[in-house]
């Protein structure tokens, strides 16, 4: 193999929401099964310099890399597909260039010039994107560019792409997301949509070497041949990405379509190699023929978007196929619980799980979900604000601490059992400041946590301010409440966990991070397990 990184851009056209982040890890899926080295990173638009302060309604989840980058949603399916960890390297914002850009300014390093767009922002766009490729000697990197083509945002990393297809002129090419829709009136594809995209990118001196067309329908010959013709590609590099049933089925439908072999091509790489997606392979047919079914509740306050627990809905999915179960999620809005309908929002629920979130809104029904599962004994996941409901309610229902809560939210209570953590308190401001990325966990032994990691020391990612306060820890634990993780170093409790219930586990961390097809998360797939035991049990009442 080739020692100089190869770079491929896929870029977007039409309208947003098209799959860019599936088609990107599809790709490198598909490269990394010929025995390539690849890495994917995302360039976003945006002058946030991190999506750490947006709503989740705003962008979805908030994606946390082992080295506490917060980071778009798309970084998770990088490491759901490939197994392999991404970093801070692996998403850039405009708000990061820019911010980079005028620190150098500050410190003279542009030497008097008037700093513009071009060379300066493009310079240090493209510094991001080989930085991958340089440092670390990835055989390819995979550049996903957040928007559509014609965005006004996207202009500067358009043209970075320009001179970099110039510069590196056999080493770099674009893939480019487009959609050929269907018209029920007329009752066929249109490729106009698709010309007119191409040609936004042409004005831009960017000319696409393959074209991945999103259809409903089938792409036949003639059409491939128009669009091909049209947009100055080849017939081989027209590309059917018809919908799927999973996303997880896409890479098959791409090898399908040749697309890696017709990227070697374009890279002048070797493709003589056989590709290994028997893994690949076995999950998607694990995955399609389940046998087992099981109904999940997630418990949360951004329901309406799924986006925004995006992890967590795939980790499920990942823990459902190895253990041979189809999972139903049931998506419940917590300010929607209240104790007239519980019984019936959770009447054919095998397992609920609590998600993550912050602020007061919705917190009431995450406790009184709390307080069902532990009280009907059904499996219980709590995820970060998930485990601070579950050691809420346990104050008051249990330790009879009637006016328990977290300080996030009853700054002055009586009982605060969740707390500001220390280093937390001198810091005033909000981007990037919460205790983020991987950190130790000290697993007790013969409990929950420990016989699904069959481990004593573990790593994972965190994402929060707010912490269980140890004052109280005593007394929680001779109540039944026990910490059965702690962090080594710091004392940090990490899971909470209840004696005499089938399965209840709360994690201060969050575990949907590190799930991947190849390696389903330890927590999530003993979850399962609990759940369809407790459909079983329930079933031959």
């Amino acid at each position: 193999m080739s020692n100089k990184t190869k770079y491929i851009f896929v870029t977007g056209g039409v309208t947003s929401s098209l799959g860019k982040g599936i088609i990107s890890a599809s790709i490198a899926k598909l490269l990394q099964a010929r025995g390539y080295t690849v890495t994917i990173q995302k360039l976003d638009p945006y002058i946030n310099i991190d999506p750490g302060t947006l709503n989740p309604y705003e962008h979805g989840e908030c994606f946390v890399t082992d080295d506490g980058a917060e980071t778009d949603l798309d970084l998770g399916h990088y490491e759901r597909f490939l197994n392999v960890p991404t970093s801070q390297a692996n998403n850039i914002t405009t708000g990061k260039i820019y911010q980079s850009v005028i620190e150098k300014e500050r410190r003279g390093e542009f030497l008097g010039k008037t700093v513009q767009v071009i060379p300066h922002i493009t310079n240090e766009i493209k510094e991001c994107i080989q930085i991958l490729g340089k440092e670390r000697s990835y055989d390819i990197v995979i550049t996903e560019i957040g928007g559509t083509v014609g965005d006004i945002e996207s202009l500067p990393y358009i043209e970075a792409v320009r001179q970099m297809k110039w510069e590196l002129n056999n080493d770099c090419i674009v893939v480019h997301l487009t959609l050929v829709p269907y018209l029920a009136a007329a009752g066929e594809l249109k490729t106009k949509p698709t010309q007119h995209s191409v040609k936004h990118l042409l004005e831009m001196g960017v000319q696409p070497d393959i074209l991945c067309c999103r259809t409903e329908y089938k792409l036949e010959t003639k059409l491939r041949e128009k669009i091909a013709k049209f947009c100055n590609v080849s017939i081989d590099a027209v590309i059917e990405s018809k919908d799927a049933d999973s996303i997880y089925d896409v890479p098959i439908l791409m090898k399908n379509e040749n697309l890696d072999s017709v990227i070697l091509g374009k890279l002048n790489l070797k493709k003589d190699s056989n590709i290994d997606l028997k893994s690949w392979e076995i999950f998607l047919n694990d995955l399609k023929k389940p046998n087992h079914k099981v109904n999940i509740g997630i418990v949360g306050k951004y329901v309406e978007l799924k986006d925004a627990y995006k992890s967590i809905s795939e980790s499920l999915i990942h823990s459902g196929v190895a253990n041979k179960a189809q999972v139903n999620i049931k998506w419940i809005h917590s300010e929607k619980i209240n104790q007239d309908n519980i019984n019936e929002i959770f009447n054919d629920i095998h397992g609920i799980l609590v998600a993550p979130g912050f602020g007061s809104r919705g917190v009431n029904g995450k406790i009184n979900a709390v307080h069902y599962a532990r009280e009907n004994k059904i499996p219980f996941f709590g995820i970060c604000l998930g485990m601070q409901c579950a050691v809420i309610e346990f104050a008051r229902n249990v330790l009879n601490l009637k006016n328990a809560n977290t300080t996030e939210i009853s700054k002055n209570c009586d009982d605060p059992v969740i707390d500001l953590m220390e280093e937390q308190k001198e810091i005033s401001k909000m981007g990037g400041t919460m205790r983020l990325g991987s950190y130790n966990c000290k697993l007790n032994s013969n409990l929950i946590a420990s016989n699904a990691y069959k481990a004593n020391l573990i790593q994972e990612r965190h994402r929060h301010r707010y912490e269980f306060n140890n004052h109280y820890l005593e007394l929680f634990e001779s109540s039944g409440m026990i910490a059965s993780g702690k962090n080594p170093e710091t004392g940090l409790i990490e899971i909470v966990e209840i004696k005499n219930h089938p399965w209840f586990v709360g994690t201060q961390f969050h575990p949907e991070y590190k799930s991947t097809v190849a390696e389903p998360h330890p927590l999530f797939k003993s979850f399962i397990n609990a759940s369809l035991i407790n459909k079983k049990v329930n079933s031959s009442k």
